[in-house]
């Protein structure tokens, strides 16, 4: 009896060995096959999850930021433990024991399936097993891929510590709201920073992994709160807050940004523009755009956010005005139903949906409205956010053809702007011309503002860098530019007079603006009066291969086509090039990148791109006595000649103080600039120069058209120009130009180019700066590239002002002016 209850006993047990046998074989198995060929785990070990790539001003405001998944990546080390350890209590309160896998919560998981007969099907997936899943495996519920699962997770463990793999799971899991980390959702949910969360706080966001659809603090706010205070009762009994904590913050309500409670972070922020677009276009053509987005990218912008707002302003103020003075009213051409007026709620909700531009303010915010009513002496509006009923007066549309019957119907959505009197509004319009704006630093090429249009969520297109426009008489700096290098002084003298050009189109007959010819005139009144032939003459005696060339130095073209034409400004490029161009003149000659990037970090906080490579010798120097400022050493290259730089600047002065411009511009600090007006005035320019910034306007339609009769650059980017630079004088300041080393100044007569003397004054003296050693022969006249200096006629012979002539004694000497000769006549120059 013994021995067969022994010989049952120990079949048994042979059997039960063998089960376990076969089991631990066939688990072996399985795990064996779906083993091979898994994904590497160990590239976790470098993974950089992608990460929120943010612009910051020059003084250090957030701006912008941009992201296929809106990340903001967080070492392990900086994440508060209250954080971690709601986490860890919410999801896998076994996770600093386990070994990747959790053997009670899958057998307890599998246990609740069979109950269910598989209508409840839990999880049981520890945080590592939820890494190996959300980097290398799908998302499916397959036992096959909870093997897989479960083999990488063991492997994990042994690759990485519990810290690392904290980390990797807390900067990738998925959070609602397009928030993906814990500290892009904590800024999301309640605008806070990690350390600053409080204990239901840090639960609200541990409770969100299982499903953040079906816990919106909105519309699943009770689930959410049950979900919460489950989550903190699990951080009690785990032992990371105690009993009195959990208790208070278990009755705490359920905040959140998006249930008002708390300001969202994103209205700190301003409308996305133009300055941090450009900034989006050209890094993701310098590190590529996936880069871009993804790689969590600190990015320290050359921008000054006053003066990007006053650029702004002032480009979309001479806009209106250009608009508004046509007459024509356009609106925005979107509609609300009319069904829907009798219903205030539906009426607003469809204006919310209207897609209008909402980035307007000038002389208050633009709002959209939709039009309820149409009367004869005033139009009732329903305003987005504001009153039902909001009154525009008939006095209001003065500047419009046609009455309000004319112009409106009911639903038409509209765009207004609070009036002068409490309860009236103000119809507003996008123009339909366009231009573009930027200033910047001479001495850096630091972008300090940009206006690509009059509104970037109406039109994105910046018309500043990417539109490609003729510069007209705004190119002529770079022919006197060469024609200065070329042993030409700003007392030569150049006959302006009729000029004909054989071109394989025909004969070419260019004119001034004015339809006159001036005769023999130095070069300085050439460029202050915007002399077309002048220009012309000096092309072709300098060769207009040399004006390509300098054109191509200054980076206004790649490959400059050498054509006549093109002396006047009429081959293709951008404000952005030109205002570049121009900072060169400004700074002396010295080569000058622009720039809307000062510095550039990584996700670590490593330099990876720094705009300004100048040596700063003192900076780290005790020695700097009080207001001495240290020595910055240039090392960029020389582009112009200086002497031939500022001699251009003072050239340049002139056409803001007596020239082009002298009507519009008028700064309490030596400014020099040029207008620029094509023909038919289909773009208009104007860009200008103090001696620390440089700023451009253009102006004109997107499809060129003629801009009509009074279009000029003087007339419409000149008050451009000087709105913004008033501003920027107050706050940059500004001084004399540096006069460079290696000339001396000769008083001349600006009206024949005649050497008068040293105590000479009046409104026709200007003081000449010239080369030491290299002083011209004063009033040497050009005519077609003809020198007429030899065979000298006699002065008897001929008596014209400028002109070089031989005395009976034999001695050469300048006719002297007379007294109406050289009156310079400005109507209808540009």
């Amino acid at each position: 009896m013994i021995r067969f209850i022994l010989s049952f006993f120990g079949a048994i047990f042979s059997l039960v060995t063998l089960g376990i046998f076969m089991v631990a074989l066939t688990i072996g198995g399985i795990f064996w096959m779906y083993g091979r060929d898994l994904p590497s785990h160990e590239s976790l070990a470098e993974y950089k999850p992608p990460t929120i790539s943010r612009i910051y001003s020059s003084e250090g405001h957030l701006i912008d930021e941009f992201a296929k998944e809106r990340r903001l990546f967080t070492p392990s080390d900086e994440i508060p433990d209250l954080v971690k350890q709601a986490f860890i209590s919410a999801e896998d309160k076994n996770f600093y024991s386990h070994q990747g896998y959790d053997i009670r919560g899958i057998a307890a998981a599998g246990i609740e399936a069979v109950r269910s007969r598989g209508s409840n099907v839990r999880g049981a997936s520890t945080i590592t097993q939820q890494v190996m899943k959300n980097f290398l495996l799908s998302g499916d519920r397959k036992a096959e891929r909870k093997i897989k699962e479960i083999i990488l997770a063991a492997r994990l463990e042994q690759t990485l510590n519990k810290e690392q793999i904290l980390e990797l799971y807390m900067n990738e899991i998925f959070l609602g709201q397009n928030s993906y980390g814990v500290t892009a959702a904590a800024q999301t949910y309640f605008n806070k920073t990690l350390s600053e969360l409080a204990p239901h706080e840090a639960a609200t966001l541990a409770a969100m992994p299982k499903a953040p659809s079906d816990y919106h603090p909105v519309r699943e706010k009770q689930r959410l709160l049950d979900r919460r205070n489950y989550v903190l009762r699990e951080m009690r009994e785990n032992g990371y807050i105690d009993q009195a904590t959990y208790e208070r913050e278990r009755d705490m309500p359920l905040r959140s940004v998006q249930n008002g409670d708390f300001d969202s972070f994103r209205t700190a922020l301003p409308p996305r523009d133009y300055f941090t677009d450009e900034i989006r276009r050209q890094l993701s053509e310098d590190f590529g755009e996936g880069e871009f987005f993804t790689g969590g990218f600190t990015v320290r912008a050359s921008i000054d956010e006053e003066m990007q707002v006053e650029a702004a302003k002032a480009l979309r103020r001479a806009l209106e005005s250009y608009d508004r003075d046509r007459g024509q009213w356009r609106g925005t051409g979107k509609k609300v139903d009319v069904a829907l007026l009798a219903d205030e709620d539906a009426w607003r909700a469809a204006l919310a949906a209207t897609e209008v531009p909402r980035d307007v303010d000038l002389g208050g915010r633009w709002h959209p409205a939709v039009v309820r009513d149409i009367g004869d002496q005033s139009l009732v509006v329903g305003i987005e956010d504001g009153p039902a009923g909001g009154r525009v007066p008939r006095s209001d549309i003065k500047w419009m053809k046609g009455s309000f019957a004319d112009n409106f119907k009911l639903g038409d959505v509209v765009l207004v702007r609070a009036g002068t009197e409490e309860g009236e509004w103000s119809l507003r319009q996008v123009p339909e011309v366009q231009g573009g704006f930027m200033a910047m630093d001479v001495n850096s090429g630091r972008v300090l503002a940009m206006q690509g249009g009059f509104s970037y969520q109406d039109s994105v297109f910046n018309r500043a860098t990417q539109a490609l426009r003729q510069p007209g008489s705004s190119f002529k700096p770079f022919v006197y530019a060469a024609a200065l290098d070329s042993g030409y002084s700003p007392a030569t003298i150049v006959v302006d007079a009729p000029i004909e050009v054989n071109t394989p189109q025909g004969l070419w007959r260019p004119k001034n603006s004015s339809n006159k010819f001036y005769g023999p005139t130095p070069l300085r009144t050439g460029i202050e009066q915007s002399r077309n032939l002048m220009t012309i003459r000096l092309a072709q005696e300098v060769s207009m291969p040399v004006v390509a060339g300098y054109a191509e130095r200054f980076g206004v073209y790649d490959n400059m086509g050498p054509f006549l034409a093109n002396s006047l400004g009429s081959e293709e490029t951008t404000l952005y090039k030109m205002v570049a161009a121009y900072a060169m003149f400004a700074n002396g000659g010295e080569r000058v990148k622009p720039t809307l990037v000062d510095r550039i970090q990584d996700r670590f906080g490593k330099t990876i791109y720094r705009h300004d490579q100048r040596e700063c010798v003192d900076c780290l120097s005790d020695r700097l006595a009080p207001g001495q400022a240290p020595r910055i050493v240039s090392n960029r290259e020389r582009v112009m000649d200086a002497i031939t730089a500022y001699q251009l600047t003072s050239m340049m002065k002139g056409v803001v103080e007596r020239g082009t411009a002298s009507g519009t511009v008028n700064l309490p600090v030596p400014t020099a600039g040029k207008t620029g007006t094509t023909n038919d005035a289909k773009d208009v320019w104007f860009i200008g120069f103090t001696s620390n910034i440089v700023a451009g306007c253009y102006i004109g339609y997107d499809n060129p058209a003629p801009m009509g009769r009074g279009a000029y650059g003087s007339s419409l980017c000149g008050p451009v120009f000087q709105e913004f630079m008033e501003k920027a004088v107050a706050k940059y300041g500004g001084g004399p130009f540096e006069v460079p080393p290696g000339g001396h100044f000769i008083k001349i007569d600006r009206f024949t180019g005649a050497r008068l003397p040293d105590d000479a004054s009046g409104n026709y003296v200007v003081a000449e700066y010239f080369r030491d050693g290299a002083e011209p022969i004063f009033g040497l006249t050009y005519d077609g590239g003809f020198a007429m200096g030899s065979n000298l006629p006699l002065f008897e012979e001929v008596q014209q002002s400028g002109q070089q002539v031989r005395t009976s004694t034999g001695e050469v000497t300048t006719v002297g002016p007379k007294a109406n000769f050289g009156t310079v006549s400005s109507g209808g120059l540009y």
